[in-house]
C-alpha cells in the first residue's frame, strides 16, 4: 500500500514549492521534501563538491556547449540557417536546457549574479526560436528539415521538450511563475498537451523523460492538463507504439505497459526516466497499483541488476540492462546518466515509502558513480563507469569531444554529452536530498556537514550536522533552534553498518548522553530542545571485505572493499603491475589506519606459452605485500593505468 501523508508540511504547494526551491514537490508523502532554502551543504566530500561545480563544471559545460556551436542553433534557427548549418545531434537542444535547468538551481542556492546575468542570455536566445504556437526545436520541422514528429523512435522531440520543462520548473522554483523564461515553458507544454492530447497524436516518445516533467508542472502551476497528458504518455506505453528495432521493444519500455513490468529492461536511462515519472504520476492521481509496481520493479532491480557501485546498465550494445545476475565488471556500462536517474527514482520513493533502501541506493550511487564521474577539477568526465579497466586506453584530446567509453582519462566532451550537463543539475541540487520532514519531526538520509531547517507542528527547528563522513563516521547532529513543543530526530542506519566480529555495529548518542546499539533502518529519539544539545551517531566505516552473490558468475572467487559507504579500487599505479595479475588474501580484515586502505596482493607473473586452456601453469608468484586502494571515485586521476574493484581471491 502506498502510504501518503496528506499534512506533509510546507513546500508541497505551487507558491510553496516556488519559494522553497523543491527540485520534487509531492503534494503527497509520507516524508516531505527540503529544498535548497531548507537544507545547506557546509563543505565536506559535498560541498566541495558544490564548489566545483559552480566555479569550473557550469563554465567548463556552457564553454563547450558554445565552442560545438550547439547553443547557437537557436541562433541559427532565427536568422533561417539551421537546415544546413545545424550542429550535433538530433538531442542536443536538450544539452542546452539541462544547463539552465543546473544554472537555475544554482542561482536558487547561490544568488549569483553573473550566472543569472549568463542565464537571461541564454535563455533568451531559446525562446526568441520558439515559434508561434509554442513549437521549439531546432532540427525539426524548417525548410530543409524533416517534418516536426516525424521519428518518434530517435528523433527526441518529446524529450527535449520534457527537459526545457524541466528547466522551467528549476526556474519557477527559483525566481517565480512570471519570469519570462517560465512563461516560454508553459507555452511549449501547452503545445505538447494539444499536440498529443486525448483527441491528438496517439504517440509516445522514444525517450521516456517528458513524463516527470510534466507532473512536477502540474506540481508548480496546478494545471490538470499536465497531469493529464503524462497519464496518458505512461498509459500508451507497452503497446507496440514504437517500431522494431534490433534491440527489441524493450529498449524504448514500449514491450510491457507499465504496470505488468516486473524488473527494469532495455535502454537503462529510459527505464529509469520512465520509472520517475510512473512514480511521481502515481502520488498525484493516488493510484496505488501503479506505485506498487513502480516499487517492485525498482527493489529487483536493486536485487538484481545493479552493480556494487550503484550502477545500472549491463550492456554496451543497447546502454541497457543485462539478465538478472548479469554483471560483468570489465564491460559494465554503467552510464552516468543512468546512476542520476537511479538518484531521482529512489528519492521520490523514498518520500513515499520511508524504505530505508532507497536511501541506501541513493548514497550507494551518489559516491560511486555521480561522484566518479567528473575529473577533481569539474573539467572532464566518464560518460560508462567500468568496474574493471584491462587497458591503459588513450588519452583523450583536450580539445576535441571524446567517444563516449574510449579514453584512459575523463576526456572534457563528448560528442554524445548527455551526462556533463546532467552533472551540473545534480550537483547544484544536493541540499535536497540530505533530510526530509513530517509534521512531526525531521529525517536524515544522507550524511554531510548541513544546515537543516523545517517547520513542524510543534514550531521550527535549524539542526546543523558536523561530520567528516565518509572518511570518518561519528555524525553529529546539533541544535541551533529547537520547537518549543515535542520532535522526532530520525537517523538513517546503512546496511552495511552492522556489528561483525571484525567490530561492533552502529551506536547512537541521545542528548541524555545514554549509548545504545542501532540496526540498519531508521533509528528515531526525542529532538533535543536545548540550543547546543547533540545527538551522536557512530558508523562503522572501517575497511571490510565484499563477496558478491555467487549467481554474479563474472565476479565469482573475487572479492571487493568497502570503506563505509565508499567502494575501493585496487589500480595499477599503486600496485605497480597490470591488475590482472593481482591475487588478494583475506584471512584477517583489511588494514584500514583511518586514513590509507592496504590488502595483502601477490603478484603472478603468468607464463605465456600461446594456449590458455588444458596445461595452464602459473607463473612466478612475487612476494606478498601491502598495496593500498583507493576510492573508487579518484581512480584515474594520477595518468593511465588499470584498475579493478574485484580481486581473485588468493586461498591456502
Amino acid at each position: 500500500m502506498m502510504t501518503m501523508n496528506h499534512n506533509a508540511g510546507p513546500g508541497l504547494h505551487a507558491e510553496a514549492g516556488t519559494a522553497a526551491g523543491l527540485p520534487v514537490a509531492p503534494s503527497r508523502a509520507l516524508w516531505a521534501p527540503l529544498g535548497l532554502a531548507d537544507v545547506t551543504i557546509d563543505g565536506g566530500f559535498w560541498g566541495d563538491r558544490q564548489a566545483v561545480n559552480a566555479t569550473a563544471m557550469i563554465p567548463h559545460v556552457d564553454h563547450w556547449l558554445e565552442k560545438l556551436r550547439w547553443t547557437s542553433n537557436f541562433d541559427r534557427a532565427v536568422d533561417g540557417t539551421v537546415a544546413g548549418d545545424r550542429a550535433g545531434r538530433e538531442f542536443s537542444d536538450s544539452e542546452i536546457y539541462k544547463l539552465l535547468e543546473g544554472m537555475a538551481w544554482e542561482i536558487g542556492r547561490t544568488g549569483d549574479a553573473a550566472l543569472e546575468a549568463r542565464f537571461a542570455e541564454i535563455a533568451a536566445r531559446v525562446e526568441a526560436a520558439q515559434e508561434a504556437d509554442g513549437y521549439l526545436n531546432t532540427q525539426f520541422g524548417r525548410e530543409g528539415q524533416r517534418p516536426r514528429y516525424s521519428d518518434f523512435e530517435w528523433g527526441h522531440e518529446l524529450y527535449c521538450f520534457g527537459h526545457l520543462i524541466q528547466a522551467g520548473v528549476a526556474r519557477a522554483r527559483t525566481a517565480g511563475l512570471d519570469d519570462a523564461f517560465v512563461q516560454m515553458v508553459i507555452r511549449a507544454a501547452d503545445h505538447v498537451c494539444r499536440e498529443f492530447g486525448a483527441d491528438g497524436r496517439q504517440d509516445i516518445p522514444g525517450h521516456p523523460e517528458i513524463e516527470t516533467a510534466l507532473v512536477e508542472l502540474f506540481r508548480v502551476t496546478g494545471q490538470q492538463k499536465y497531469l493529464d497528458q503524462a497519464t496518458l504518455f505512461i498509459d500508451r506505453r507497452g503497446h507496440g507504439h514504437l517500431g522494431v528495432i534490433d534491440f527489441g521493444q524493450q529498449y524504448f519500455q514500449d514491450n510491457v505497459p507499465v504496470r505488468q513490468a516486473t524488473v527494469f529492461d532495455g535502454h537503462a536511462v529510459r527505464a529509469l526516466y520512465l520509472a520517475a515519472g510512473a512514480a511521481d504520476l502515481a502520488v498525484e492521481t493516488g493510484d496505488s497499483a501503479l506505485h506498487e509496481a513502480v516499487v517492485g520493479q525498482t527493489l529487483t532491480t536493486l536485487a538484481r541488476r545493479t552493480y556494487l557501485t550503484g550502477g545500472m546498465g549491463a550492456h554496451h550494445e543497447g546502454e541497457s540492462f543485462g539478465e538478472d545476475y548479469e554483471l560483468p565488471p570489465d564491460r559494465s556500462y554503467s552510464e552516468t546518466c543512468a546512476g542520476i536517474a537511479s538518484v531521482m527514482l529512489n528519492h521520490r520513493l523514498l518520500m513515499q515509502t520511508g524504505d530505508a533502501r532507497h536511501a541506501d541506493a541513493i548514497e550507494r550511487t551518489l559516491f560511486n558513480i555521480v561522484a566518479t564521474s567528473p575529473a577533481a577539477d569539474g573539467k572532464g568526465f566518464y560518460y560508462t563507469n567500468v568496474l574493471q579497466q584491462r587497458v591503459e586506453g588513450l588519452m583523450p584530446d583536450p580539445d576535441e569531444p571524446s567517444f563516449r567509453a574510449a579514453a584512459a582519462e575523463r576526456p572534457p566532451f563528448f560528442a554524445v554529452s548527455c551526462c556533463p550537463t546532467n552533472l551540473t543539475r545534480t550537483f547544484a541540487t544536493l541540499g535536497a536530498y540530505i533530510a526530509t520532514h513530517d509534521g512531526e519531526g525531521v529525517q536524515v538520509h544522507q550524511y554531510a556537514p548541513a544546515t537543516i531547517r523545517a517547520s513542524l507542528a510543534s514550531g521550527d527547528v535549524t539542526v546543523r550536522m558536523t561530520t567528516s563522513y565518509p572518511d570518518a563516521g561519528r555524525i553529529e547532529v546539533t541544535v541551533a533552534e529547537a520547537a518549543p513543543g515535542p520532535w522526532t530526530l530520525t537517523l538513517r542506519i546503512p546496511s552495511w553498518a552492522v556489528a561483525t566480529s571484525a567490530g561492533s555495529g552502529a551506536t547512537l548518542t541521545t542528548a541524555d548522553g545514554q549509548t545504545r546499539q542501532v540496526a540498519p533502518g531508521y533509528v528515531s529519539t526525542p529532538g533535543p530542545v536545548a540550543p547546543g544539545a547533540s545527538v551522536v551517531l557512530d558508523l562503522p566505516v572501517a575497511a571490510r571485505w565484499t563477496y558478491a552473490d555467487p549467481r554474479i558468475d563474472a565476479v565469482r572467487g573475487q572479492v571487493a572493499v568497502e570503506r563505509g559507504p565508499v567502494v575501493m579500487a585496487l589500480e595499477s599505479v599503486d600496485l605497480g603491475a597490470d591488475v590482472a595479475t593481482a591475487r588478494v588474501r583475506t584471512d584477517a580484515p583489511p588494514v584500514d589506519d583511518g586514513h590509507t586502505v592496504q590488502v595483502p596482493v601477490t603478484v603472478v607473473d603468468q607464463d605465456d606459452d600461446g594456449w590458455p586452456y588444458g596445461g595452464y601453469r602459473p607463473g612466478q608468484t612475487q612476494a606478498q605485500r601491502l598495496v593500498s586502494l583507493i576510492p573508487y571515485h579518484s581512480w584515474a586521476e594520477r595518468g593511465p593505468s588499470t584498475m579493478r574493484i574485484f580481486i581473485p581471491e588468493e586461498r591456502a
